[in-house]
C-alpha cells in the first residue's frame, strides 16, 4: 500500500469517527438543549404548589450505561403520582460534553422534570463547564410544596481544594432565604461526609450546617454504586445513598404530611 494512500485511510477514519471519539474532549461545544435545570426547577415549583406530601424518584451513577439508563426512564415512566426524579451525579465518565448531551437526550423522556447535581466524573476536564451549559448551576435549590430542596456539589477531592466544596456561604444564604412556605427540607449531593472526595475537614462543619435547615427529612447522594441508609453524624439525619443505574434500581420516597417518610427500592 502506498504511503499517501494509507495516510488518506488513516486521515478518513479520524474524521469519521469524530462523532464517536470526540474529536476534542476538552471542547465545550453543547448543541441542544441548555439550561435544564431553571427551566425544570419552574416546572417543578408550579406543579407542586400548595403541596404538603410528595412522591419522587432518584436515580444515580448513570455514567456509559445508556441502555440501563433508557430502561430505567422506561420504568420510571410507569410510576403513578411521581411528582419529579432526582439525580444524584455522575452522569459522565469523562467529563465529555457528549456524555451530558446523550444523558439529556435520554432523561428528556421522562414523563416529569427531573434535577441533577453534579458528581465527581462530571468534574474531569471540562466536565463542569459542559454540566454547567447543560444543566446550570453547581449548588441549587427549589421548593416543591413545602419543603426545601438544598442541592449541593460535594466533590471537593476533584477541585483540589480551590474552591469552597461543600459551599457554606451558598448554604448559609439558603438559611438566610427560606422561603415562608418551607416547613421541611431535604438535602442532595454526589459524595456523603466521611468520603475520600468529600472535604473531611469540615464534615462536623457540614452537619452544623445541616441540622440548622428546618425539619430535615434526609439526605441524598449516589457515588458508591449501592443502596445504604446510614445515620452518619448520630443525629438522627439518615443518608441514603441510590444505587448505580447499571445495579437496575431507583429509589421511589415518599414524604408524607408530618414528619414521617417511606422508600422503596425499584427493581427493572
Amino acid at each position: 500500500m502506498g504511503k499517501n494512500l494509507f495516510l488518506s485511510i488513516i486521515t478518513a477514519f479520524i474524521f469519521s469517527s469524530c462523532d464517536m471519539l470526540e474529536c476534542h474532549p476538552y471542547d465545550v461545544n453543547i448543541s441542544g438543549e441548555r439550561g435544564i435545570t431553571h427551566k425544570n426547577i419552574g416546572l417543578i415549583e408550579s406543579a407542586t404548589a400548595g403541596h404538603t406530601s410528595l412522591r419522587f424518584a432518584m436515580i444515580s451513577d448513570t455514567q456509559g450505561w445508556y441502555d440501563d439508563t433508557e430502561d430505567a426512564v422506561k420504568a420510571i415512566n410507569k410510576e403513578e403520582g411521581l411528582d419529579f426524579v432526582l439525580h444524584g451525579g455522575d452522569l459522565s465518565d469523562y467529563g465529555m460534553p457528549k456524555e451530558f448531551t446523550m444523558q439529556r437526550d435520554i432523561l428528556n423522556k421522562l414523563n416529569v422534570p427531573y434535577l441533577c447535581v453534579i458528581g465527581n466524573h462530571d468534574c474531569l476536564g471540562t466536565g463542569k463547564e459542559a454540566y454547567s451549559a447543560v444543566f446550570g448551576p453547581t449548588n441549587f435549590a427549589f421548593t416543591a410544596g413545602n419543603v426545601r430542596f438544598i442541592c449541593l456539589n460535594t466533590n471537593a477531592l476533584e477541585y483540589d481544594y480551590a474552591e469552597p466544596i461543600p459551599d457554606f456561604g451558598f448554604m448559609q444564604r439558603e438559611l438566610s432565604e427560606i422561603p415562608p412556605e418551607v416547613q421541611k427540607t431535604v438535602l442532595l449531593m454526589h459524595v456523603k461526609p466521611f468520603e475520600m472526595v468529600f472535604n473531611n475537614n469540615v464534615a462536623h462543619a457540614f452537619e452544623a450546617y445541616v441540622n440548622e435547615f428546618p425539619a430535615v427529612q434526609f439526605c441524598l447522594y449516589g457515588h458508591e454504586h449501592k443502596f445504604q441508609a446510614d445515620d452518619l453524624f448520630d443525629d438522627g439525619v439518615i443518608y441514603y445513598q441510590c444505587p448505580n443505574i447499571a445495579r437496575r434500581q431507583y429509589l421511589i420516597f415518599t414524604i408524607n404530611d408530618d414528619n414521617t417518610h417511606q422508600y422503596e427500592i425499584k427493581s427493572f
